[in-house]
Formats: structure tokens, C-alpha cells, sequence
């Protein structure tokens, strides 16, 4: 049993749904990326469908299905893994190739246990926190999935791990262990009660911001104290004033939630941000205040993954008034900028001649961006405040893909520069617009971290 215990573990560490609150970007001066109200429709909603499957139509956002499954839920996206990607599948009310078969019986297996009617699923669907879905939700998102068009095709890719992961009545025994994957807690009021559920059961959230135990099941002593998820972090979001989101207002974390950004503090990038697109952003401003009432009463947990208070008498000011929207300004005073510096170090190697090549195209000289292009600023993000620079590595390596296709994608540069480089940017990032007064990351640690 030992070797598959350990593959079984490698299995469901990194299976986790995109509810990620991603502190990767996060500026001043930076419009919500996503051009959203509060009175965004849903999608299905329709006079002709009955008030069940529209109030169904917001539970799918509330569970957030799409991150997963497609707007239209025709499936085929890779949940990657270390073992291999699980394919999310088609769960239109198609009768070959969805769930048109399903009886609400067998719809409130899969979502709460895990189990289809004909095999067991892989915990990348998030049954251990479905498990605490109410009836009456289970119900309304079945009589929603009815109104669906369905789509006569399979995804264009499916599961497919090896011997002895593929067989997946192995899952039973995990289930035992790890299913439900939180406990409801006494003496809440009616409204954490009620941020209890979207962020326990819902929203998943614990799915990817909660350590692993040894099964690799959730660690509920260590409940949303942040993860690893592939090549992005999870942050702490306990109320630690240090290391989590203890600084927050309630408002604050509203507005994130709705917007995707605070100032100077959280830009969502990567999953949280598809999190946000296809979900958050849709929930009622009372949804909102609830899931921020109970964040604000998790047990605190303080790590060592602290931020860095931010010394605003260190941030640069914008060069000019206009020069956010300004695209000429931007690229005259980039090529002024390469000029200087390149004729002054004699180099194309110095930390600030690094950024100004593979950056400041985007994220400007200044560090203010054009917000209304959807380039983010990076003046004072929280993520390059951290005293671990993981996440900002990373993100430099590998890149940034926003969930909406009006934001440009920002590449990663872990072919076109060597460890030394992506130090010196970081570096040179951390102090120029992360008010830091040093930062010492050097060439080994940026091998330590993306190895």
C-alpha cells in the first residue's frame, strides 16, 4: 500500500479548482480588469426557465463550474497534476457525451461523494467540499443544468494516468479519510453562517489555499493558510495581520472579490482571476459581505511567508499625468530610458537595462503600466512585498495568463534569461517598485525555486 499511498498523494496535490486568491499583481491607478457591476447577468437566465433553474444558473456561478467546465460546459480543460492532467468533462445535458442521463440522484452523488454512475471521479472535481451543499442548491443547479444547450461532443482531450492511478475505485478509501473536507463551527451569526458555507462548500476556497496532510487531503489545523498550486501560490488568507489578509476591511475584501484588484495591495492573475471572471464577480453584494464577515473569524495563522510593510515615501511617482493612457509618451520615454542607461553601464546586463527589455513595454518605465489596456502597474503589489520571492519569480519564468481575453497575456522569459537575469529583476523590482530597501535574491535561489 505504501507506493500507491505516495501516488495517491502526488495525485491530489495539485488537484484543486481555480478559487485561488493570487496575489501576483496589484497597483495604484489600475481600473477592475474585468468591466463588471454588480447587476452582471447570469448566463440562462431566461422568463421561460422556472425560478428554480434560474436560481440554479447562480449557484453554478457560486460553485464555480466554469473555471473548469467551459462557459458552456463542454469541458476538456487540464487540471495539471505531477503524475498528468485530469480533462474536466462535459457536463451539458447531452445524453452521449454529458450528463442528460443523470437523475438528480445520481447528480447529488457526483457532487457530494464523488461518485458517478458508472465510476468514481478524481478529487480535481471538488466533491470533499461539495459535500456540504444543501439539498435545496443541489436541486436548483440540477433544474438549471436542464436549461443548458447541449453540446454533442466529446472533449477534445480525457483522463488518462497510468497503472495503477487509473484505477479509480482507489479513491474510495482516500474518501474515508479526507470527504467532508471542513466541519461547520458553533456560534457563528446568521451571516457567517452564511460565509461559512460559501467558502468552505461553494467556493471551495479551502481547495486551494490549505496545506496538505499526509493523505493529501486538506490539513485543518492549517485551514487557508495558504498552499502551493502548480507554479502560482495560494496566500494566506487567515486574518493574520502580517501574513494573511488581517489588514483587510471587510470592504476590502468585497471590492477584490468584485473587482479583482485592491490598491497597492492584490491585482488578481492566474486562478484567482479566473476565479473572479467566472464566479465571484456574480455574487450578490449580501454573498460578498458574508464570505468577508467569516474571513475576517477563521482561526488566525501566522507564517513565515510575511509581507513587508509597504514604505510609501519609497515608491516612485508616475512620470507624467498621462502617461498611464499615453502610448507614445510610453514608448518614447521607454527608448529615452535604454538610451541612457545602455550608453551610461556600457552593459545590456545591469538590473535596470534586464527590465527595461523584457518589461517596461508593458509595466512602463515608471512601473505605472497603461491600465487602460489592461497592463497592469506594479507599484506596490503585495506579491513582490513578500519576504519569500516565490511568487514573483514565477511569475517573471513562467508568465501570467489573465481569464479574460481583452488582457493581454504577459509571457514568461525562463528560456531567454539565466537564473542571474531573473535575480536581477527581481531585485530591481522588489526596491524600484516594491519600496523594499534591499533584496538579495540570488541566481541559486531562483534555480531552488523553479526547480
Amino acid at each position: 500500500m505504501k507506493p500507491i499511498s505516495i501516488m495517491l498523494s502526488a495525485l491530489v496535490l495539485s488537484m484543486a479548482s481555480s478559487a485561488v486568491m493570487a496575489d501576483s499583481a496589484g497597483s495604484p491607478h489600475v481600473p477592475s480588469p474585468f468591466n463588471i457591476s454588480p447587476t452582471t447577468s447570469l448566463p440562462n437566465v431566461s422568463p421561460m426557465n422556472s425560478d428554480l433553474s434560474n436560481r440554479g444558473a447562480y449557484i453554478a456561478r457560486t460553485a464555480d463550474c466554469m473555471a473548469c467546465h467551459r462557459e458552456d460546459y463542454s469541458g476538456g480543460v487540464a487540471i495539471e497534476t505531477p503524475i498528468g492532467n485530469i480533462y474536466s468533462t462535459n457536463i451539458t445535458p447531452s445524453q452521449r457525451y454529458g450528463i442528460g442521463n443523470y437523475t438528480e440522484t445520481d447528480f447529488k452523488k457526483a457532487l457530494q461523494k464523488g461518485r458517478a454512475p458508472t465510476h468514481q471521479l478524481y478529487p480535481a472535481m471538488p466533491y470533499p467540499s461539495y459535500h456540504g451543499m444543501a439539498d435545496a442548491d443541489i436541486s436548483a443547479l440540477f433544474a438549471y443544468f436542464q436549461t443548458v444547450p447541449p453540446v454533442e461532443e466529446p472533449p477534445e482531450k480525457t483522463t488518462r494516468l497510468p497503472f495503477p492511478l487509473n484505477i479509480r475505485t482507489l479513491m474510495l478509501a482516500w474518501n474515508v479519510i479526507n470527504v467532508p473536507s471542513t466541519e461547520n463551527r458553533a456560534g457563528l451569526t446568521q451571516t457567517q453562517q452564511r460565509g461559512e458555507y460559501l467558502v468552505n462548500n461553494l467556493e471551495h476556497c479551502g481547495t486551494c489555499h490549505t496545506p496538505r496532510n499526509l493523505t493529501q487531503g486538506l490539513d485543518k489545523d492549517k485551514y487557508l493558510s495558504g498552499a502551493p498550486l502548480g507554479k502560482w501560490y495560494a496566500p494566506n488568507i487567515t486574518p493574520d495581520n502580517d501574513s494573511g489578509i488581517g489588514r483587510w476591511s471587510e470592504d476590502d475584501i468585497v471590492n477584490y472579490l468584485r473587482t479583482g484588484m485592491l490598491d497597492k495591495r492584490a491585482y488578481a492573475g492566474g486562478p484567482m482571476a479566473e476565479a473572479i471572471a467566472h464566479s465571484t464577480r456574480y455574487l450578490t453584494d449580501e454573498d460578498l459581505s458574508a464570505m468577508a464577515a467569516y474571513l475576517k473569524i477563521v482561526p488566525i495563522i501566522k507564517t513565515d511567508d510575511y509581507l513587508i510593510p509597504v514604505d510609501t515615501s519609497r515608491l516612485p511617482n508616475p512620470v507624467s499625468r498621462s502617461i498611464t493612457y499615453n502610448l507614445i509618451e510610453q514608448k518614447d520615454y521607454l527608448a529615452q530610458e535604454k538610451s541612457t542607461t545602455n550608453a551610461g553601464s556600457n552593459t545590456n546586463n545591469s538590473p535596470k537595462s534586464l527590465y527595461l527589455a523584457a518589461c517596461a513595454s508593458c509595466h512602463g518605465v515608471d512601473g505605472y503600466a497603461q491600465p487602460d489596456a489592461r497592463y497592469a502597474s506594479i507599484v506596490g503589489l503585495s506579491s513582490i512585498r513578500r519576504v519569500k520571492p516565490d511568487a514573483l519569480i514565477n511569475v517573471i519564468a513562467y508568465g501570467a495568463k489573465g481569464a479574460l481575453n481583452t488582457a493581454p497575456k504577459m509571457p514568461g522569459f525562463s528560456k531567454e534569461l539565466s537564473h542571474a537575469q531573473i535575480a536581477s529583476i527581481t531585485n530591481y523590482v522588489r526596491i524600484n517598485f516594491g519600496g523594499l530597501p534591499s533584496s538579495n535574491v540570488s541566481a541559486a535561489d531562483v534555480k531552488r525555486i523553479l526547480k
